[in-house]
């Protein structure tokens, strides 16, 4: 078909050049924002005298009952044009006729799709921080369930300290709390309008770049036309975000795998989210934990891939940028549904909490507290070290853990020992005498989970009513 740019050119694009060139398989996923954005920029050309109050209206009315039309799937987007926005003019010049093409007036196909995939881009900010609100408020949930569930804390993968299974969820608790910041940091940054950028130079009629930003609701306009329409910053912090939930995710998934295993038995997965062998009938595989976990690539080559696009692009626009949207969207789609997922593997899962305080028992995670317990006598703290170290391996030799110990074994080893040790090195005391801030003991996780309540409580992401008055709906 005559493309909407065909004046200047006498022959028709090769096909293989014309498929080549197409974005309509995937930019016809931001339709609705394509839409919005004509909808705010005729208004304005209609406020401004550039259209007539009539044209400008008739225009809307039809760009509304394409969107309609095609969110009820009785107008159906056809590949036969090279992107959505060719598609959505099409359409309008075949039902409006002349005063279909003045849709376009003042405004270049460059700042469209900057504007549209800025709009999408930030749409799916806000999805993502509701998918990381519920994945925390599941966290918490766990949290303030298991204040005074044991576990061992691990250092080298090595048992290392006793600690509870609050604390160590409240780790995951600041990770994805620091993930919803860097998507509010990425909304106040992108939230600025591209439309009226032209194709690089801005234009020569006098358009309201104020008007159309406000009725999209963005803070204002983009400050310099050659940015605004090679600006794709806001993708790659979007992607780079996305790439430090996933690599997030994927730790907590690698602990998930770990604890469902038969040697560590900390987790129960619930059947949902488990699936077994074709061939061993004794299998339960964490398969939605190892999937996040292998999906996490695939997202960080979305960045990798964008970022390696952009660092040769000169200004202004570049036909490159088209790159930004079949990956991104991918990314994004991989994103949401890991989390999503995710969310829903942690809430069924069953913890163990026996297995998980036998195994702080017998991995020796008091040991540090007997060695403080010694220095608390007068024992120089490095000779303390050295007499807890054959207190363990007198332990490993009778498989037992230190607080079995008798009495007459430890006072064979040192004689500093007496009937105290024992409330000294219980899990319970280890755990519950560490009372700073941020410590595993149980009023310092109280205190912390307060604090995050109060978080969720009053972080809320920025909302607005400019696509009800937009639209009318």
């Amino acid at each position: 078909m005559a493309q909407l740019w065909g004046g200047r050119f006498t022959k028709e694009t090769d096909k293989l050049v014309y498929n080549f060139n197409a974005s309509i398989t995937f930019d016809q996923k931001f339709l609705k924002q394509d839409i919005e954005g004509s909808i705010a920029h005729v208004s304005m050309l209609g406020k401004q005298g550039i259209l007539t109050e009539e044209e400008a209206g008739k225009i809307v009315a039809e760009l509304k009952n394409i969107l309609e039309q095609t969110e009820a799937g009785t107008l159906e987007i056809s590949e036969e044009y090279e992107d959505v926005h060719s598609f959505v003019e099409a359409v309008l010049i075949q039902r409006l006729s002349d005063t279909g093409k003045k849709l376009h007036t003042g405004r270049s196909r460059n700042d469209q799709v900057a504007l549209d995939m800025r709009m999408y881009v930030r749409m799916e900010v806000a999805s993502t921080d509701a998918l990381l609100r519920d994945l925390l408020e599941t966290i918490l949930k766990i949290m303030k369930a298991h204040t005074e569930t044991i576990m061992p804390g691990f250092t080298h993968l090595q048992k290392a300290q006793p600690v509870t299974l609050a604390h160590h969820m409240g780790a995951y608790f600041e990770m994805f709390k620091r993930d919803r910041m860097r998507m509010r940091d990425i909304y106040e940054r992108m939230n600025y309008c591209p439309l009226g950028s032209g194709a690089l130079a801005g234009t020569t009629y006098p358009l309201d770049r104020e008007d159309t930003a406000q009725a999209l609701g963005f803070y204002g306009p983009m400050l310099n036309s050659m940015d605004g329409v090679s600006d794709r910053d806001y993708v790659i912090e979007y992607l780079s975000a996305l790439s430090t939930v996933m690599m997030h995710l994927s730790r907590f998934s690698e602990e998930i795998i770990i604890w469902n295993s038969n040697e560590y038995q900390f987790v129960e997965i619930d059947d949902a989210y488990s699936t077994g062998s074709s061939i061993m009938p004794q299998k339960k595989n964490p398969d939605i934990a190892e999937l996040v976990r292998g999906k996490t690539g695939r997202v960080y080559g979305a960045l990798i891939s964008l970022l390696t696009t952009m660092k040769g692009i000169p200004l202004a626009y570049n036909k490159d940028m088209q790159e930004d949207k079949e990956l991104t969207f991918d990314a994004i789609d991989t994103a949401k549904g890991c989390l999503a997922l995710f969310q829903g593997m942690l809430a069924t899962v069953r913890f163990q909490e026996d297995r998980m305080r036998s195994s702080a028992a017998l991995g020796f995670t008091n040991a540090t507290d007997a060695a403080d317990y010694l220095v608390n006598h007068g024992v120089p703290f490095r000779d303390a070290h050295g007499i807890v170290g054959r207190i363990v391996l007198y332990c490993i030799d009778k498989n037992i853990s230190i607080d079995e110990m008798s009495l007459e074994e430890l006072k064979n080893i040192s004689p500093v020992f007496e009937e105290d040790i024992y409330e000294a090195v219980s899990l319970k005391t280890c755990v519950n005498k560490r009372l700073t801030i941020g410590a595993p003991g149980k009023e310092a996780m109280e205190q912390v989970i307060l604090l995050e309540e109060k978080y969720l409580k009053e972080t809320e992401f920025p909302k607005g009513d400019w696509e009800e008055k937009l639209l009318g709906r």
